[in-house]
């Protein structure tokens, strides 16, 4: 297996790292947003954390 980081050799003590020098940069990469999962925004009529088949499933003018 091969550091993330620098591509050498990984050392079984900082698995999956080489070093304890590029686990260092790998935190500092997570801890500074250097690394992101994109997202899409919901759309502005949209409760942040429901989707459209919640609000439909509740909706008391829901057709069956």
């Amino acid at each position: 297996m091969t550091c993330p980081i620098c591509t050498k050799d990984s050392d079984r003590k900082y698995r999956p790292f080489c070093s304890k020098r590029c686990a260092d940069i790998d935190l500092g990469r997570w801890m500074s947003g250097g690394y992101a999962i994109p997202a899409s925004e919901a759309p502005p009529d949209q409760e942040p954390g429901r989707d459209a088949t919640q609000d439909e499933a509740s909706s008391p003018f829901r057709s069956n």
